[in-house]
């Protein structure tokens, strides 16, 4: 009878609506995966109190038992000898008859649990049972919620082997994630381009799928259209890659000791020292990373020769009508052909393709000059922190020479019974923290050269020594108006550029997707077909043919519409993110100005109202300490205010020097030198 089972029919894959499977609860089935087979046998029934433990990924289960687990029987009644099945290879509970068994967990019934109060029970075991029943007992707890079974006893958890399936896909799909950012994949080391839509170009639904022709036959091959078109270009500019540069963090200069101003002038380094102007030189010719980034210029011109390369076309060989043994004198003669198959493209595919790649390759052309930017703005803050450095060094040796002399001073006032022993401690304390300052002082500007070695591509061991020529104090330069600046920024910006660029690459990318809903058009050719004589010993004639043929794909479904309304939109996009860029760099001109200008009031006020003013309170404190007049602890106080002016003065002219080069990087264009 029809849904019955019989021999070789399997039965239903669900019981009927009145089995008692079906009075089990939604949660029953689906949650603990509980079933049943046909014959109201549980699904997985395995054999004995184990069940087996899923490995994910490993492809097998392992054998072990699991006692105790889920309410497992006691340990001490484990079979050592007994084995797990292993599961269906479907992936699916199978019955008798139906392969492997599916892992199970079997519940044991409260009355097998090991009693806590018999004598020989472990500790550990004991005292969870007694945990366990406590917390059954209590009606508020979780526990004692779900003491009321779910199931009957005895029936088993079906482990469904579902983690299998989950882990061959997480295996299978990470590993192809990681390998699209892998070094050597070929992705882009300037990102994603403006304008490009994060796809590749010209790969409209089912593109590489088609199949060639219409009919089965020798004229035409079965053949995937993909084969016969060149490789699309651009694959490499859609990936993540590495970005732009980022930005070097500023080095942390000591915030202790004393500083003392030099009365000389900033010591500008050796005459043969490396200048910035050098410097800057020296990096676009040696910066291993720009010379990676540089590279992504000539890919982006062999996409440019892979965007006009033409279709291949195809040569395609068969026979047919080959009799069987039996039937060779009702078959027909045998039949050998050979054709040659060519697409031809009508609209002019290849030259919007060629159109994309060329402002593709003007986009990368930007980033790059973009990247050189960012990565002088590096080599900026690298100079100014060997520059803080050194400065800060001058300073330390200056403080350490007058602290030598206090030193002395007090010396001499404790000798004449003016001071105490606890006072030449007191100086001595600040000359050892001043000591420590310059040693960290030293470390900076070590690291500080390092870091500029590696940018410019030098030695180790020549960075170390590496001789700067440069001061923190600007040279005098005019400052161009506010709304000049704007206008220069907005007309020379590089990562502008590649925006602009990037909304033609777009436009382009409209017009080749519009191309693209005609399909080429195919070409058939086929100089020589030979069938064999029906009667070869009454035949005298020729038996070779040629023929041809045109297949034209009719656009009636797929006319690349999607693509067209993503290009479209893409082109919007670009507008959008042009637009806001040219928001951000105003906002960026601006704040830089005015850092300039604050960082430059700073240092004028500093140098002309507040430092002398400060110097003179402390000459005249040291003299009054030397005199007697003033006790030590005076004098200090004295000192401490004049190194907080000394350190802020410090920290305004590298801020100020700052702030002239964050112009130069702003605007575009070096301002100040």
């Amino acid at each position: 009878m029809p849904g019955q089972p019989g021999p070789g029919r399997p039965g239903p894959r669900h019981p009927p609506r009145d089995a008692p499977a079906e009075a089990e609860s939604v949660r029953d089935r689906l949650i603990l995966g509980t079933g049943r087979e046909r014959d109201g046998r549980p699904l997985g029934r395995g054999s004995g109190g184990r069940g087996s433990t899923p490995v994910p990924g490993a492809g097998v289960e392992t054998t072990q038992a699991c006692p105790g687990f889920l309410g497992s029987a006691d340990p001490r009644s484990a079979d050592p000898g007994m084995t797990l099945p292993h599961p269906a290879p479907s992936g699916r509970a199978t019955g008798a008859g139906r392969g492997p068994e599916v892992p199970v967990v079997p519940v044991v019934p409260a009355e097998s649990r090991p009693d806590p109060d018999e004598p020989g029970t472990p500790p550990a075991i004991r005292t969870m049972e007694r945990e366990r029943r406590r917390a059954r007992s209590d009606p508020r707890s979780p526990a004692g919620r779900s003491a009321t079974p779910l199931r009957p006893a005895g029936r088993p958890i079906v482990v469904k082997p579902i983690i299998r399936f989950s882990a061959i896909l997480a295996i299978v799909v990470a590993p192809a994630t990681a390998a699209a950012q892998s070094p050597g994949s070929g992705g882009s080391l300037l990102g994603e381009a403006p304008g490009s839509g994060g796809r590749a170009l010209g790969a409209g639904p089912g593109e590489q799928r088609e199949i060639l022709g219409g009919r089965t036959g020798p004229s035409v091959p079965r053949v995937p259209q993909g084969i016969t078109r060149p490789g699309q270009p651009f694959d490499a500019q859609q990936g993540g890659g590495l970005q732009l540069p980022p930005a070097l963090p500023e080095a942390g200069l000591p915030i202790y000791g004393r500083l003392d101003v030099p009365v000389t002038a900033e010591d500008e380094g050796p005459p043969d020292g490396l200048t910035l102007d050098q410097a800057i030189d020296l990096l676009l010719q040696a910066n291993l990373e720009l010379q990676a980034k540089a590279l992504e210029i000539p890919k982006a011109e062999a996409d440019v020769l892979t965007a006009g390369l033409w279709a291949n076309p195809l040569l395609y060989f068969d026979t047919q009508f080959v009799p069987y043994g039996s039937l060779a004198n009702e078959a027909g003669p045998t039949q050998y052909d050979l054709n040659i198959t060519h697409p031809i493209d009508l609209n002019g595919k290849w030259r919007r393709r060629t159109e994309v790649a060329v402002r593709a390759k003007d986009v990368v052309g930007a980033q790059f000059q973009d990247a050189v930017r960012l990565q002088v703005d590096n080599l900026y803050t690298a100079w100014l922190d060997a520059l803080a450095a050194r400065e800060t060094i001058r300073y330390l040796r200056a403080s350490l020479d007058g602290l030598a002399e206090l030193l002395r001073a007090t010396e001499a006032l404790r000798d004449q019974g003016a001071a105490v022993q606890a006072d030449v401690s007191r100086v001595e304390i600040l000359r050892d923290s001043t000591e420590v300052a310059l040693l960290e002082a030293e470390e900076t500007s070590i690291d500080a050269r390092r870091t500029l070695g590696v940018l410019l591509n030098l030695p180790p061991a020549e960075s170390d020594f590496l001789e700067l020529r440069g001061a923190l104090q600007p040279p005098d330069a005019p400052l161009p108006p506010s709304d000049e600046l704007i206008q220069m920024a907005l007309t020379t910006r590089p990562d502008l550029a590649a925006f602009r660029l990037g909304v033609e690459r777009a436009r382009a990318e409209v017009r080749l997707a519009e191309a693209n809903r005609f399909q080429d058009v195919f070409l058939l050719y086929q100089p020589y077909t030979y069938q064999d004589p029906i009667n070869p010993l009454g035949s005298n004639g020729s038996h070779t043919s040629w023929a041809i043929g045109l297949t034209i794909p009719l656009p009636i479904y797929d006319r690349n519409q999607g693509n067209i309304r993503r290009a479209r939109h893409t082109v919007d996009q670009t507008k959008l993110q042009l637009a806001d860029l040219e928001r951000q760099v105003v906002a960026q001109v601006r704040r830089a100005e005015r850092a300039y200008v604050v960082t430059a009031e700073s240092v004028r006020r500093l140098e002309e109202e507040i430092l002398p003013g400060a110097r003179t309170s402390l000459e005249t404190s040291e003299q009054l300490y030397r005199s007697g007049e003033r006790d030590l602890i005076s004098y200090l106080e004295a000192l401490r205010s004049y190194n907080e002016i000394a350190r802020q003065y410090r920290d305004s002219l590298v801020r100020h020097r700052r702030a002239t080069l964050r112009l130069n990087t702003v605007v575009g264009l070096r301002i100040f030198p």
